[in-house]
């Protein structure tokens, strides 16, 4: 036979184990604001752009969308040059990083709209000035190699990154990472609740008798607490000391 619950037993359920489930919430709170402030390690970011253009052209001639297109083709090429050994060796060379070129591409993200001559250049590193160096010079490096590389002069620098006065990691993000985990563990609480009720197979009600057992509730004996003892003693009742009103009848003397 097929059981089912209602919105009325699912809202006791949760009632009945609030504390567990609260407790299950502030503990994923704290662990995450712990692990966010404490145990990771902030990351900052910088970025640098370039557009992929012809350096030089001709006043006189006319506006070539081809020119454009091909640009645009040759940006896919481009962002898997930009993270090659040949450019990102000569970056660590230059800044005497303590990381091989492989590890340095791990650090470097390249990006462009699509169908934008806009190429970006992200570096992520654990310290911002030298996240803003990386990008930079990776950027840089990759400029002055390009000619060599494709035969054509056609990148220029668009923006560099620059180090703010108070720059802020881009990870980790406590609030985020706190409010995740108040709900991840407000689902776990809930879990845990209608797990625990699941596996209680304990008869406590007059239904449980009947839908367990199978057979009829002909009585129940209530709980009786000291306290309603105490109310039902029975108490001396105090006697009647008064004495009962005589009535003295007296023969009138003829």
């Amino acid at each position: 036979m097929e059981e089912t619950i209602s919105l009325k037993e699912i809202f006791a359920v949760l009632k009945k184990r609030m504390l567990l489930i609260l407790a299950c919430i502030f503990g994923a709170a704290v662990i995450a604001a712990v692990v966010s402030y404490l145990v990771l390690t902030p990351t900052y970011e910088a970025n640098s752009s370039f557009i992929v253009n012809q350096s030089q052209q001709d006043a006189e001639t006319p506006y070539n969308v081809n020119d454009i297109r091909t640009n645009v083709e040759l940006i896919n090429t481009y962002n898997v040059i930009i993270k090659s050994p040949r450019i990102l060796s000569q970056v660590v060379d230059e800044l005497g990083l303590d990381m091989t070129s492989e590890q340095l591409a791990q650090k470097i993200q390249v990006s462009s709209e699509e169908q934008s001559q806009v190429v970006t250049v992200t570096a992520k590193d654990e310290s911002p000035e030298r996240a803003v160096e990386m990008a930079n010079t990776t950027v840089t490096t990759f400029q002055n190699e390009i000619p060599e590389l494709m035969n054509v002069d056609n990148v220029n620098i668009l923006s560099e990154a620059e180090l703010g006065t108070n720059p802020s990691p881009v990870s980790p993000n406590p609030m985020l990472n706190t409010a995740i985990a108040i709900v991840l563990g407000a689902m776990i609480g809930v879990g845990i609740a209608f797990l625990l009720e699941y596996l209680d197979n304990t008869i406590t009600t007059e239904d449980d008798i009947e839908q367990h057992l199978g057979i009829p509730v002909l009585g129940a004996i209530s709980t009786v607490q000291e306290k309603d003892i105490s109310d039902q003693q029975i108490r001396p009742q105090p006697r009647n000391l008064e004495r009962g009103n005589q009535h003295v009848t007296r023969k009138k003397s003829v």
